[in-house]
């Protein structure tokens, strides 16, 4: 079963944002991430919906772990970032494609 972290933030410009990501400070790979999505609300370019699917709740647990400490407290790592991101882990319980 797959375990997403979900994160939703506010960010000052979407392509700085993009940059700082690419750079993938956390290493998502790295520390066990399988995949991500992002996403972006049609009515607000300045907020961001960020899916990060791993294999277990300890290792979403483990990532959002060095987010908050080592990623979004640091403005060259997240420069593009406004106040506290809200997060939640969840699981997928079913899915069905048409």
């Amino acid at each position: 079963m797959t375990t997403t972290l979900r994160v939703q933030l506010e960010v000052r410009d979407y392509d700085q944002w993009r940059t700082a990501f690419d750079k993938d400070a956390g290493g998502r790979e790295r520390n066990g991430a399988r995949r991500y999505r992002i996403f972006r609300p049609l009515d607000d370019e300045h907020e961001v919906i960020l899916d990060l699917d791993f294999d277990d709740t300890t290792a979403a647990n483990g990532f959002l772990d060095i987010l908050r400490r080592d990623v979004w407290p640091s403005p060259e790592k997240a420069p593009a970032k406004v106040g506290a991101p809200k997060t939640r882990i969840i699981e997928l319980v079913d899915s069905h494609e048409f």
